[in-house]
């Protein structure tokens, strides 16, 4: 059986009128002081005794009553004390007993209080019939709720073939990775569905308690993206391959390519080569020449001092030479047997079996598996982690692992402190020139017109100075603040780490001394400490 809140109530006799507090029965609520005054308070009683009223609310009597004024001769009924929630969907309702011959409130008292109070929506009339049936006072009642909106369902679209672009290439037994079959691409049939789009359904508006109307979240729409080589449906809900080759998404864009087949190298015989879609090339790509895809990069040999840029991912299945004037870039992820003296750029993961001497980094990840799968050398940045077998030499190479920032963002950084100190330099330079005129306008020097175009240019280059080094230095703030902040970012050694390696995760370094063993080099309370792996 459920508690019931302590009350009170009022008690009109010719000796005057009388306060009765009720105590809580079966763990209910005790009465608030607050709630008594404000309720005495709204029936002018003004004149009685407040640590008299205080003790008979505290009092641990059944019921306890003290004396509030002198009675009018007019007896008080049932009433009701509406609430309604910030948010205007539910109505709480409280109710007072009436003092002895006052009248009880009935259901239809009650709907037309609410009513008068432009309450007309979700009216709670099972909740009325319970108070009526039970008369529990100084306890809330929902009796009326609004009608919450009913959001639509986006529109989705569902697609079949694979678009995440973290698929990570197949392992070996032994931990190497097997770059003879490298499933990453997505290759589709002439005739085969790409994707389908599932309409959008519309949602419901809502009402308050007052019946003003609560719109509902609006539902977005989409409609199938595509470029060449695809056909649509009539009734635009699925799109097909008119060709054999490889899907991709690019920005919600579905593009079905061709692959440009070479068949050799990439040298004199075939010149740089650019296209639109995905490029295979049976042979190496010599040092030199540059391969630009739109779509993905698959090169069965070796890349040499050359340019590579794909939109999607480039794979490399037996290494890079870059020869110190290679570069690799990928918007998608690259994956190689080795990387070595090249420069190595990639918006998504880098896996290869070994680095030396390379600047190489990526957004996400860097792992370096294999039997030796080793980095020596070079600038090493991933934004979340690298992992290698062995990073450094027992010779003491300077190695620099840097993890905790996505690439582009630490890059943006050493710009933007560079330009500050460069654009500091030529304010300094450019200040006496100023400094000077001003000092021969104060002392009224006849001063020519050329020089004082001159002056002119100069403070104009000034201000604009001035206002390029404000924003450097809010975007350098801001980009400082981001490093600073703490990082899930790692470096796992498998093997051995060796002195002259250098860890730096988000803004704090840490340089190797000795050689450390089977160990994960994380941030934590603002310090690289070294843990087991």
């Amino acid at each position: 059986m459920e508690g019931r809140n302590g009350y009170f109530k009022l008690d009109m006799r010719e000796t005057g009128v009388f306060l009765v507090v009720y105590a809580p029965e079966e763990g209910g609520k005790t009465v608030e002081i607050k709630e008594v005054i404000a309720y005495l308070d709204e029936k002018k009683f003004d004149k009685y005794d407040l640590k008299a009223v205080n003790s008979a609310v505290n009092s641990e009597k059944d019921s306890e009553e003290v004396y509030i004024g002198e009675w009018n001769g007019l007896y008080e009924n049932e009433t009701m004390e509406v609430n309604v929630s910030s948010d205007k969907m539910m109505a709480f309702c409280r109710f007072y007993p009436p003092s002895n011959n006052g009248k009880n409130m009935t259901e239809e008292d009650i709907l037309s209080e609410l009513r008068m109070l432009k309450i007309i929506v979700g009216i709670q009339e099972e909740e009325i019939k319970k108070f009526l049936k039970e008369r529990k006072y100084c306890t809330n009642y929902v009796l009326a709720k609004g009608k919450p909106p009913v959001n639509g369902t986006d529109a989705t679209i569902e697609y079949f073939f694979n678009t995440n672009p973290n698929l990570k290439p197949k392992k070996n037994e032994d931990g190497t990775v097997d770059y003879h079959d490298l499933n990453t691409i997505s290759r589709v049939e002439k005739g085969q569905v790409l994707a389908k789009l599932h309409e959008a359904v519309k949602g419901c508006a809502g009402q308050d308690v007052f019946g003003t109307p609560i719109p509902a979240r609006q539902e977005k729409n989409k409609k199938l993206e595509y470029g060449n080589n695809i056909s649509i449906s009539e009734d635009k809900t699925e799109i097909y391959s008119e060709v054999t080759g490889h899907a991709s998404l690019v920005n919600g864009k579905v593009f079905v390519s061709d692959v440009f087949e070479v068949t050799a190298d990439v040298d004199n015989t075939t010149g740089d080569i650019t296209y639109d879609g995905n490029v295979s090339i049976k042979g190496n790509v010599k040092s030199g020449f540059s391969v630009k895809a739109k779509g993905d990069i698959v090169i069965d040999g070796v890349v040499e001092g050359a340019v590579l840029f794909a939109g999607g991912q480039i794979i490399v299945k037996r290494g890079i030479h870059g020869m110190n004037k290679g570069k690799v870039e990928a918007k998608g992820n690259i994956i190689t047997k080795f990387i070595e003296n090249a420069t190595v750029v990639s918006e998504g993961f880098i896996e290869a079996g070994s680095i030396l001497h390379s600047q190489v980094s990526a957004a996400t990840e860097i792992r370096v598996s294999g039997k030796k799968g080793f980095v020596t050398g070079g600038v090493i940045r991933a934004g979340s982690l690298v992992e290698a077998q062995t990073i450094g030499s027992d010779m003491g190479t300077i190695t620099r692992i840097e993890v905790g920032v996505a690439p582009e963002v630490k890059e943006r950084y050493n710009f933007l402190q560079k330009q500050i100190l460069d654009t500091n330099k030529e304010l300094e330079k450019l200040k006496p020139i100023l400094v000077n005129y001003s000092e021969r306008v104060a002392k009224k020097e006849k001063i020519n017109p050329a020089t004082i175009a001159q002056v002119q240019t100069v403070a104009r280059t000034y201000k604009e100075k001035q206002e390029e080094i404000v924003k450097f230095r809010e975007e350098f703030v801001k980009l400082h603040e981001e490093i600073q902040l703490e990082t899930d970012a790692k470096v796992n050694v498998k093997g051995s780490i060796y002195q002259g390696a250098s860890i730096t995760i988000s803004d704090v370094s840490y340089n190797v001394k000795g050689t450390v063993s089977h160990s994960k080099f994380v941030k934590k309370q603002g310090e690289i400490v070294v843990k087991p792996l």
